[in-house]
């Protein structure tokens, strides 16, 4: 009897046996799903692709309280932003952060008092503490410009200290939301 072709057909089955139960076992895991993003939302986007919470969109300017405050007022002979208007710059920078398609126009403004030339350099540096402040606050200066109109644009006529207040300021207008 020949006992070699037994012992191969058994060492065969051994190793066949061996082989199976020392497999790795793999988990199958499901491919990861795609996030389509269709452009309904015009909210900022991080770099992941998904919508950041908390960030401000175009329509904010309308309905939030502190994007409405446009203006930033002066007082007289002064480039010192006031206390008050913080909180302000603080949200249009924000906004500037999360929306860096934005773009912002600062257009400085003085009373009719004093020459022409004081005026248009006064309402340049109001405007100058306005872009200070919105960088200081995280904008880009890249979002910003600035035009200094000086006394050529009063939002009120009259000669008095209350019109003369009015007219020292300087306005925040979105040419790009």
């Amino acid at each position: 009897m020949n006992t070699s072709i037994p012992r191969a057909l058994l060492i065969t089955a051994l190793v066949c046996v061996t082989a199976v139960g020392c497999s790795k076992k793999v988990k199958e895991t499901p491919p990861p799903v795609d996030t389509v993003n269709t452009g309904a939302t015009t909210a900022p986007i991080d770099n992941t692709g998904q919508t950041r919470a908390g960030a401000y969109n175009p329509s904010d300017l309308d309905t939030d309280a502190c994007l409405r405050s446009r203006v930033v007022y002066f007082d007289l002979d002064k480039d010192a932003l006031k206390p008050e208007f913080q909180a302000t710059m603080a949200c249009h920078a924000k906004y500037l952060r999360d929306r860096p398609s934005a773009r912002l126009r600062l257009e400085g403004n003085a009373d009719e008092r004093g020459s022409r030339d004081y005026n248009v350099g006064l309402s340049e540096k109001r405007g100058n503490v306005v872009s200070t402040a919105l960088q200081a606050n995280g904008g880009s200066g890249n979002q910003i410009v600035l035009i200094s109109y000086g006394e050529e644009r009063p939002v009120c006529s009259e000669s008095n200290e209350v019109c003369w207040a009015r007219n020292r300021r300087v306005d925040l207008i979105y040419t790009s939301k």
